[in-house]
């Protein structure tokens, strides 16, 4: 029985970390957003909000569940900015 609620355990701790991921990831979707709707229209931003939230997540994933995430640079919102702004894209 010990086996089975330490299988339980580790379960329920994976899954925590998975759920605590994928709401850091969301938030810093949304600050990728922002940061390169402020871009597009020519309005000062920064990366440290984004950068702050993938701080939060490679901490988690240090733990082995969950996926790191990149640094974003202020060359790489400008980058994709641009890349949104060729013909053809949307």
């Amino acid at each position: 029985m010990s086996v089975h609620k330490d299988i339980t355990k580790h379960s329920s701790k994976q899954n925590q970390l998975v759920q605590q991921f994928m709401i850091l990831d969301e938030h810093r979707e949304r600050a990728i957003d922002e940061a390169v709707q402020l871009c597009l229209n020519e309005q000062p931003f920064t990366t440290d909000a984004i950068n702050q939230v993938t701080n939060e997540i490679n901490v988690l994933a240090r733990q082995g569940v969950v996926p790191q995430r990149k640094l974003v640079t202020i060359e790489m919102v400008k980058e994709y900015a641009a890349k949104l702004n060729e013909p053809g894209c949307s």
